[in-house]
C-alpha cells in the first residue's frame, strides 16, 4: 500500500507471500512497489524455499507487495523547509505524516476517516500515508506511497504495464501518456489473483518525466485484507482516481525526499550481475519445445520470466520458466532432496497440486542450479491447464517430466550467462 518495493514472476507469493507480510490495514503497498522487484522476486524464493522446495508460481505483473508501517510512527510536526540532496544550499519543503493526511484528505470527495497513518518525506522508508474512508457508501482503505524512479527504465517499464490475462484476472487497466510526459496507469482488480476473497483492489500509479512516482490503492474494505467487504466497489471512480494521483502537492512530497548520497569513486565495483532478458528466457523456451506441440499463447515479464501455453491436441497446457542470478546462498534448501551431476548442477523435481484457485490442477517442476559463484538458476513448470486460474482441462501436463529436464538442462541456457 505505501511505495518502496513492489510483482514477483515467482508470484503466487507476491500476491500472498508478499502481501501476507501483515494482516490488517497496518501493510504498505506502495513502499515496495518500486524499489525493487528484482529484490523481491529473489528474496520470495528465499521465503519460499523451505516450504515449496524451490518451486515457483506464476507470476503476478504489475500488481505488488507490501511493507509494514509502524504502528506507533508519529504522524510528524508541520510542514517545514529542510536540505534535500547533495547540495547544502538546495532546499525543499519537507512534509510530515500529518501534511500528508491532511493534503490527501482535502482532495477526497466528503466523508469520514478512521485509523490514519503516515510517514513524513524524511522517513527512512520514504513517505506513505493511509486511512480508512467511507463516503456514507461504506468503509474503504485507501493508501498511498511516493518514491523516486530512473525515468525510461526496465523497472518504469514493467511498473506501468498492465497485468497478463494469462496469469492475473482483474476487470479492466489502462496505461497512458499524459500531454506533460508523465505515465499513468490505472487497475481495477482484486486483492486475490485467485479470487478466493471478494475484496476489490483499484490501483493509480503515475511516473512524471522527472521520475516521480505516486501510487494510490483503494479497496472496497475496512482492510487491504482480513475485514469483509463493504460495499460493492472501491469508493473512488477511475476519474477519482486519475485526479487524485496527479495532484501537483504529490511531486513536492518526491521532491522533498532526501535523496541518498552519490557511492565513492574508489568503493568496490558491484558484483551484481544483469537481469536476464525476460524476451531471450521466452524465445529459447520457444525454441526448445517439442516440435508436436502448438503454442496458442505465450507472455512474460521485463526480464527473468516467460511463458507459453501449448497445445498437442488434447487441451492447453501452461508452461513457465525462471532464469535468474544470484541463488546459490539458498541452493542448501532448494535442491536438499535433489541429485547432482557429474558437472556440478543441481537438480530437483516435484510434482504437487498448483497454486492457485484452479480445481484439478497439477504443477510439474524440474529446478535448476548451474555451478559457479554467480549462482545461475533455471527452473521450469508446466500445468493440465493454460491457465492457474482456472479448472484443470486435461490429466497432465502437455510436458513429461522428462521433457522439463531436457529443457532446463540445456546447453542453451548457458547463452544466458
Amino acid at each position: 500500500m505505501l511505495e518502496n518495493d513492489r510483482q514477483d514472476p515467482f508470484e503466487d507469493r507476491l500476491g500472498t507471500a508478499l502481501r501476507d507480510a501483515g494482516d490488517g490495514f497496518e501493510t504498505d503497498r506502495a513502499a515496495l512497489v518500486t524499489a525493487g522487484r528484482v529484490r523481491g522476486r529473489r528474496a520470495l524464493l528465499r521465503r519460499r524455499a523451505a516450504v515449496v522446495s524451490g518451486v515457483a508460481g506464476v507470476a503476478l505483473a504489475g500488481v505488488g507487495g507490501v511493507l509494514v508501517l509502524p504502528a506507533d510512527e508519529p504522524a510528524g510536526p508541520t510542514r517545514s523547509t529542510a536540505a534535500s540532496g547533495s547540495s547544502p544550499t538546495a532546499a525543499a519543503t519537507a512534509f510530515s505524516g500529518d501534511d500528508l493526511l491532511r493534503e490527501l484528505k482535502g482532495l477526497l470527495p466528503g466523508g469520514t476517516y478512521g485509523k490514519e497513518s503516515a510517514r513524513g518525506s524524511d522517513h527512512q522508508l520514504g513517505p506513505a500515508a493511509q486511512l480508512v474512508y467511507d463516503d456514507g457508501a461504506g468503509a474503504a482503505a485507501l493508501g498511498m506511497g511516493f518514491a523516486r524512479v530512473e525515468p525510461g527504465s526496465a523497472r518504469v517499464r514493467e511498473l506501468m504495464a498492465c497485468p497478463d490475462h494469462n496469469v492475473t484476472p482483474y476487470d479492466d487497466c489502462s496505461s497512458d501518456r499524459l500531454p506533460d510526459g508523465s505515465l499513468l496507469k490505472l487497475y481495477q482488480g482484486y486483492e486475490y489473483p485467485d479470487l478466493r476473497v471478494d475484496t476489490k483492489l483499484w490501483t493509480a500509479d503515475l511516473v512524471t518525466a522527472d521520475g516521480q512516482h505516486i501510487s494510490v490503492s483503494e479497496w472496497n474494505s475496512p482492510a487491504e485484507k482480513g475485514a469483509p467487504v463493504s460495499r460493492d466497489e472501491p469508493p473512488l471512480s477511475t476519474e477519482r482516481l486519475r485526479e487524485l494521483v496527479t495532484a501537483r502537492v504529490w511531486r513536492e512530497v518526491v521532491d522533498a525526499i532526501p535523496k541518498s548520497p552519490k557511492p565513492s569513486r574508489s568503493a568496490a565495483p558491484s558484483t551484481e550481475h544483469p537481469e536476464v532478458s525476460g524476451k531471450s528466457v521466452g524465445d529459447t523456451l520457444a525454441a526448445l519445445l517439442p516440435g508436436k506441440l502448438d503454442v496458442v499463447a505465450h507472455g512474460g515479464q521485463e526480464s527473468e520470466y516467460a511463458y507459453v501455453v501449448v497445445d498437442d491436441g488434447r487441451g492447453r497446457s501452461l508452461v513457465q520458466i525462471n532464469v535468474q542470478y544470484g541463488m546459490g546462498d539458498v541452493a542448501w534448501q532448494l535442491y536438499a532432496d535433489g541429485e547432482t551431476l557429474p558437472d556440478g548442477t543441481r537438480v530437483a523435481t516435484r510434482q504437487g497440486p498448483g497454486e492457485k484457485a484452479g480445481s484439478g490442477v497439477v504443477m510439474w517442476t524440474v529446478d535448476t542450479l548451474r555451478p559457479g559463484p554467480a549462482g545461475f538458476r533455471v527452473v521450469i513448470s508446466a500445468f493440465n491447464t493454460g491457465d492457474q486460474n482456472e479448472d484443470a482441462t486435461r490429466d497432465a501436463p502437455a510436458l513429461t517430466m522428462e521433457q522439463l529436464r531436457k529443457i532446463a538442462l540445456s546447453g542453451e541456457w548457458d547463452r544466458l550467462r
